[in-house]
C-alpha cells in the first residue's frame, strides 16, 4: 500500500466501527469516506469490513491486519514526530492543550492569558473535554488531568487537590429547605446526561439521588452550572468554578470528601524539555500552587439562611 491516507482510514474504520464515526474522525465526507474505502478494497482485491445492520462495520481477518499494520506506522510516526519536537529550543510555534471544561472556563483562561503575555510566539488551541485524549498520538501535547497518569510513557506533576461540593441558588434552598447529608428527595437535582461515564461525580449521584429528585440533565457542566443558575436545581461543581459565581451558594458548606480530586499536569516523556510545552508546564505549576486553596475548595462559602 503506497498511501498513508489509505492506512489511515482503515484504522479510523476499524477504531470506530462505523463509517459515519470513522469519516468524523478524519474530517472528511462520509460520501467521501466511502468512495476512498471502496477503491481500496477494488485496488486490493479483497473486502477488508463486513456491513452489519444499523451501519456498523465489522473488520475481516484482512482488515484487522491491515488496522494492526497502520497502528505500527502511526506509532513510529508519533514516536518520530515527538523525538524531532523534543528537540525543539524555540519559544514560538503551536501548543495544543486539553482540561476539562470548567477549568478551560475559568482558571486556566486567566493563566492562558499570562502565558500569551509571556511567549507571543506561541498559538495556543484548547481542547476542553471531559474526555482522556492520547498524548501518545499527538491529539495533544499537554493535559491537565484530574487523575494519576498511569501510562508508562507520560511525566506529569501534580499541581493541587480539588474540591467539589454542591451548589445552588439562595431562594431555591430556602423554598425547599436545608440541604442535610443523606437528604437528597426534597431538592430538585441537576445530573449528567444518563449516557455519561466514569465521571466521579455522575456515579456520585447515581449512588445518592434519587431518580425522582432529578430534573434536568446534561452532558456539559458549564450547561448545568447554568441551570443552576436558573435555580433549576441543586448541581455538583469543582469549587474553584462553583466558588466564582456570584449567584450561587454551597447547599452544604464543606466539600464532598469522598470527590476530592488531584489536578495534574501531564506530557508525553519525549515533549517534556520542548521549550514551549517546558514554558507551559512551569507558568501553570506556579499559578496551581498559588491557587491550591482555592481548587481544594477550603475557604467556603456558607448557605444564606
Amino acid at each position: 500500500m503506497e498511501d498513508w491516507n489509505d492506512l489511515k482510514l482503515a484504522l479510523a474504520i476499524s477504531r470506530a466501527g462505523s463509517l459515519t464515526a470513522a469519516a468524523r474522525a478524519l474530517g472528511v465526507a462520509h460520501s467521501t469516506a466511502f468512495r476512498r474505502l471502496g477503491a481500496l478494497e477494488q485496488k486490493l482485491g479483497v473486502r477488508l469490513f463486513e456491513r452489519l445492520p444499523g451501519g456498523a462495520y465489522m473488520p475481516t481477518d484482512a482488515g484487522e491486519r491491515i488496522a494492526a499494520a497502520a497502528e505500527r506506522v502511526e506509532t513510529e510516526t508519533a514516536s518520530l514526530g515527538r523525538e524531532l519536537l523534543g528537540a525543539d529550543l524555540r519559544l514560538s510555534g503551536r501548543l495544543r492543550v486539553t482540561c476539562p471544561e470548567s477549568l478551560a472556563y475559568g482558571l486556566l483562561t486567566q493563566w492562558v492569558a499570562e502565558f500569551r503575555r509571556e511567549h507571543p510566539g506561541i498559538t495556543l488551541e484548547m481542547v476542553a473535554d471531559h474526555r482522556v485524549l492520547n498524548l501518545s498520538r499527538r491529539e495533544a501535547d499537554v493535559a491537565l488531568r484530574v487523575s494519576r497518569p498511569r501510562e508508562g510513557d507520560l511525566y506529569g506533576r501534580k499541581l493541587a487537590e480539588i474540591g467539589t461540593a454542591l451548589y445552588a441558588r439562595p431562594d431555591l434552598l430556602k423554598r425547599h429547605g436545608p440541604l442535610a447529608a443523606g437528604d437528597y428527595e426534597r431538592h430538585p437535582f441537576i445530573a449528567w446526561e444518563e449516557s455519561v461515564t466514569g465521571i466521579n461525580t455522575a456515579d456520585w449521584l447515581q449512588r445518592h439521588v434519587p431518580e425522582k429528585a432529578v430534573v434536568f440533565r446534561s452532558n456539559s457542566l458549564l450547561s448545568q452550572m447554568a441551570a443552576a443558575r436558573e435555580g433549576i436545581g441543586v448541581v455538583l461543581l469543582p469549587c474553584y468554578f462553583g466558588d466564582a459565581e456570584p449567584t450561587l451558594v454551597r447547599a452544604r458548606p464543606a466539600p464532598l470528601p469522598e470527590l476530592n480530586r488531584e489536578l495534574w499536569i501531564v506530557a508525553h516523556r519525549d515533549l517534556r524539555r520542548t521549550a514551549r510545552v517546558r514554558a507551559f508546564i512551569d507558568l501553570v505549576e506556579a499559578r496551581a500552587q498559588e491557587c491550591r486553596i482555592q481548587l481544594a475548595g477550603s475557604a467556603s462559602r456558607q448557605p444564606r439562611r
